[in-house]
């Protein structure tokens, strides 16, 4: 076989290639990197393949042949030790370092294939999700008479085309407490069920979406939603999870923009890049803190990793949270399904680029994650009384300085000399033996004035967590072979995804003395414009979900092709575009659905919708569902009458069982119990730690806030009714619903079961329920409970009763 000698730096001897170096090249590397195998990249087949190199970059350098990656690899120098088997043997070795030395000559060999993605190009050009929203004009259906508005134009041509009916209204009952715990996560009162069931005016319904729409606690509840998709949470997790200070301006700020409305393109501008649009806006500052909710190490044994981690946490939450895309499935390779090469993953990377790390110690007061935001008005004042104190107390040392100095002067000249360097403290010790008059009561006053200057408190900042000191020339960004940060490959500029266009953005290069590379902005830019395929899609996709249980897209962070296909496509589109036309703004899309007639259809099982549809995927019904974990604990207090609605503010910490909290490596550490009139607050402003949750919410499915939590998918597991009627928090609540019962409607037990139905169900109870229910409560009197503790076990079946935890 003839041998082409490619590049040969210095001469070898004469057969050494295939008589020498071919036979070892076989059996050390041969079963990874020879006859089209080509593990991390690396195919060593001929000189072509060995000159491209791998995933790391090129393994040979010309210029200083052994410290090239293949001679340091063989040499088991630096991180990556090949072959992974153990260190060759020293005659091998040497033998593979006179090669490298020679320059690694091969035979040609073929040039290596280009990469090509699993997706076929023409494939990914007409995938759904990548296309443009277009104009959808909704479609002709027979059933006029049902369809109020276009959602239901949609849903009913996709059933009359299945040959299914919709299924009639629900009862005003059952709509007033979907619509009430759907918009605000609160059970409608008794008297508000009542008032709409009397109300006979045909917008009556309409209204009760108004009210409830403009209630303060619609934010609460849909701001927890948006939580739990960008992974709130205020604490650090791992080992120590220390709390992220001032994290519970974030949670107040979402809370605040879902009230007013906020558009979401706005909302997008603001947490992307609220430092560059709006740096003077406070709010849009606190919106940073979108970078900081994620898991931090603060004693990483490999820092490089960490940095990276934080990166990809970014990459990760706004990919999928805005876009639906899993762009972090590309940090160690192309993305196996979907069309997005890992040079894409990295060019999304550099965006975020000019983010200091959360803290370069285990400060988490850092500078890079506390902003000061104190207003205008209340940062004057602070900064008139600061420096007014420093005048003073500079003063009052001057005052000091000049007695002191007096009384020395009448030492002798040893000690004045010394009062003059570092032994003064040792002199001053003397004054005592020197004053005269009232030098020493004045000497006294003057140190006490400093003193109680110091203590003095000055008026407070206000700071908040978010990014700050961040780089206005971030360094290069570069693609790291199979994801490791030790590894950078070739350098690569602040892009978009290839599926979605590919630009490059031209982001002119920041002033050294910026605040910011300015990147973020740009991205924040093409996140929210319009034109993008994904943004509008996604929102309008979530809105769906929390409405009828289940979104058009059911993998709600993942449109791609790993994902679920939409159930309604058109709808979808025509709503994304809706949303468009009303300037991003969430509320006339809830408008929208719940005025629909799909809204308001009952929950019942139809054995003929049932046999063709039974995932209920055409929506001839609308799906019963339980209670979120948030809603469990709040209904709770609410039917006891202990609910706090207090809005924004610091977290609170409600009691955890010691049982609970034993489990901790320090018992309590990082959980200081809240008054009693703080810890019955609403569970969205429950402290939020990643190693320790309240158990009502763990077992009811609270949100796992290390990642994106697009869906949480209901349990039922023994430990949600073992807790609900063993545990401490249920039982309580029960003693305080039966005290409640007794004001309410004192000694009279049918009374008082009554209004326990109506508090825990909302329907008016009929008379054998009441007959049965008082006369349970009656015989545990007879069998020697006293009537207090009678009442509070009715009441702990109440809460416990399915028709309270569900919703139809």
């Amino acid at each position: 076989m003839a041998v082409l000698l490619v590049a040969a730096a210095g001469p070898l001897p004469d057969g050494f290639v295939e008589k020498e170096l071919m036979p070892l090249l076989r059996q050390h590397c041969g079963k990874c990197h020879l006859d089209g195998k080509n593990k991390g990249g690396l195919a060593m087949d001929g000189r072509l393949a060995l000159e491209k190199g791998g995933d790391t970059g090129p393994v040979l350098d010309s210029k200083t042949p052994r410290q090239g990656t293949l001679a340091r690899s063989l040499s088991y120098e630096g991180e990556l030790k090949m072959p992974p088997t153990g260190k060759l043997p020293k005659e091998h070795l040497d033998k593979f370092m006179l090669w490298i030395d020679a320059g690694g000559p091969l035979p040609a060999g073929k040039a290596p294939a280009a990469k090509t993605h699993a997706s076929a190009p023409a494939d990914d050009a007409k995938y759904w999700a990548y296309q443009p929203v277009g104009p959808v004009s909704p479609p002709v259906v027979s059933g006029n008479a049902w369809a109020r508005n276009a959602v239901d134009a949609f849903i009913l041509a996709k059933l009359e085309k299945a040959g299914l009916k919709p299924n009639p209204e629900a009862d005003r009952r059952t709509l007033l407490r979907r619509l009430s715990y759907d918009l605000t996560g609160l059970a409608p009162t008794p008297e508000e069920i009542d008032a709409f069931v009397g109300d006979q005016a045909t917008d009556a319904w309409e209204k009760q979406v108004d009210r409830l729409l403009a209630s303060p606690h619609y934010g609460e509840r849909w701001g927890r939603h948006w939580l739990d998709v960008i992974r709130y949470a205020e604490t650090n997790g791992y080992e120590r999870d220390g709390a992220k200070p001032n994290a519970w301006r974030f949670r107040d700020y979402v809370i605040r923009s879902f009230n007013a409305d906020k558009p979401f393109d706005r909302l997008i501008r603001e947490m992307i890049a609220g430092d560059e649009v709006a740096p003077e806006d406070p709010d849009a500052i606190t919106a940073t803190g979108y970078y900081r909710l994620g898991i931090w190490d603060d004693e990483p044994a490999d820092p490089l990793q960490a940095r990276f981690d934080e990166f990809d946490d970014f990459v990760a939450t706004t990919s999928q949270a805005f876009l639906g895309m899993t762009m972090n499935c590309a940090r160690c390779h192309d993305h196996k399904i979907d069309p997005i090469p890992q040079a894409d993953y990295y060019r999304l990377l550099a965006f975020f680029r000019d983010i200091p790390r959360y803290s370069n110690d285990r400060n988490v007061m850092s500078a890079s994650s506390q902003r000061d935001i104190t207003p205008l008005d209340r940062r004057k004042l602070y900064e008139d009384e600061l420096r007014q104190r420093q005048d003073l107390v500079a003063k009052l040392t001057a005052d000091r300085t000049v007695l002191e100095n007096t009384i020395i002067k009448r030492m002798g000249a040893e000690d004045q000399r010394a009062s003059e360097g570092p032994d003064r403290p040792l002199v001053l010790k003397k004054l005592k033996e020197f004053q005269k008059g009232d030098e020493g009561q004045r000497l006294r006053q003057l140190i006490d004035s400093v003193r109680e200057m110091e203590r003095k408190p000055v008026p407070s900042q206000v700071f908040t967590l978010a990014i700050n000191r961040c780089s206005p020339r971030p360094e290069p960004t570069q693609v790291m072979a199979r994801g490791n940060p030790h590894a950078p490959g070739a350098t690569v500029e602040p892009g978009f995804p290839k599926a979605l266009g590919g630009a490059t953005p031209a982001i002119p290069v920041a002033d050294p003395k910026a605040p910011s590379a300015g990147r973020r902005k740009v991205l924040a830019e093409w996140l929210a414009s319009p034109s993008n395929p994904l943004t509008a899609r996604v929102w309008v996709n979530r809105i769906w979900q929390h409405h009828f249980g289940r979104a058009i897209v059911a993998s709600s962070n993942d449109f791609g092709k790993y994902g679920m296909p939409p159930t309604h496509p058109e709808l979808l589109d025509w709503l994304a575009g809706e949303l468009v036309r009303q300037g991003w703004k969430a509320k006339p899309i809830h408008r929208l659905l719940l005025t629909s007639s799909a809204y308001r259809m009952s929950s019942a099982g139809r054995a003929d919708a049932l046999a063709k549809d039974p995932g209920n995927n055409l929506l001839w019904r609308q799906p019963m569902r339980r209670l979120s974990a948030e809603e469990v604990r709040d209904s709770f207090l609410q039917a006891s009458g202990r609910l706090s609605l207090e809005i924004g503010g610091e977290s609170v910490y409600p009691p955890i069982p010691a049982e609970v909290l034993a489990g901790q490596s320090v018992p309590g550490s990082g959980w200081p119990v809240s008054p009693p009139e703080k810890s019955t607050r609403r569970s969205v402003y429950v402290h939020v730690k990643r190693s320790l949750q309240l158990p009502v919410l763990g077992q009811f499915d609270q949100a796992d806030p290390d990642s994106s939590c697009p869906v949480r998918y209901t349990t039922t597991v023994p430990a949600q009714a073992l807790g609900l009627l063993n545990g401490k928090f249920s039982n309580e609540q029960a003693g305080h619903m039966a005290a409640r019962l007794g004001k309410e409607a004192p000694g009279d037990i049918r009374a008082q079961v009554a209004r326990a139905i109506r508090l825990t169900t909302g329907r008016i109870p009929v008379a054998a329920e009441l007959d049965a229910d008082a006369a349970f409560v009656k015989s545990t009197v007879a069998a020697g409970t006293s009537e207090t503790e009678a009442l509070r076990q009715y009441c702990l079946l109440a809460l416990n009763a399915s028709e309270f935890l569900y919703l139809d």
